[in-house]
């Protein structure tokens, strides 16, 4: 998988084994996770014919386009988090992976994108791929994440109003030009998303 995803701006952030839980037409087999691969992913998708033609939800045609073709490469089968509803359950698929956790803040903390991670697909395999599982990065961390939002957004859960109202207005931490305060403050993959593309991001959140 590793393999097909070079030259893509992708990479496979982590797997897990379906379960029949997953409500998935296979009960068995596994899962990979693909995410963007930054920095190196925005030039790609900054190229792209959907970024380039001026219609709606460009990262999603883009991933559906170019994530699709490499699963039917592979003998699989692509999903995607903007199917649905009902929305596929992401979040849990990548906790199964060993790799993702809750951060102290509430958002997925991966081994090595940290709070940056996000996923453009989930990839079904019919192997079995045994995980291999990291190790937690906020075990040892300060929690830098918990107090970086200027407006305390990440005080008592998600406050998506005070967030929004800051990105919307004189925004002291520059989340709309950087990305979000709590994901930057994070030690792990620090430095890994280009400011065009937190804004990117940010805009389409406002």
């Amino acid at each position: 998988m590793d393999l097909l995803l070079d030259g893509t701006g992708l990479m496979a952030l982590g797997h897990c084994p379906v379960l029949p839980t997953d409500n998935l037409p296979d009960v068995t087999g596994s899962l990979i996770l693909v995410g963007p691969d930054e920095p190196a992913f925005w030039p790609i998708f900054a190229a792209s014919d959907e970024k380039c033609d001026g219609h709606a939800d460009p990262l999603d045609r883009w991933s559906k386009r170019v994530i699709g073709a490499i699963a039917g490469d592979i003998g699989g089968k692509a999903y995607f988090p903007s199917d649905g509803p009902p929305f596929l359950p992401f979040y849990t698929w990548a906790l199964r992976t060993g790799r993702a956790w809750a951060s102290p803040i509430g958002f997925l903390v991966h081994d090595s994108a940290g709070l940056w991670v996000s996923f453009r697909a989930a990839v079904w395999v019919p192997q079995t791929i045994d995980n291999q599982p990291a190790t937690q990065p906020c075990l040892t961390c300060s929690a830098p994440c918990k107090s970086a939002c200027p407006v305390g957004a990440f005080d008592s859960g998600y406050d998506v109003s005070a967030c929004k109202t800051h990105i919307n207005g004189p925004d002291t931490a520059s989340c709309m030009d950087a990305g979000c305060a709590a994901r930057r403050s994070c030690p792990v993959g620090q430095g890994r998303r280009l400011p065009v593309q937190a804004r990117f991001h940010m805009e389409a959140f406002q």
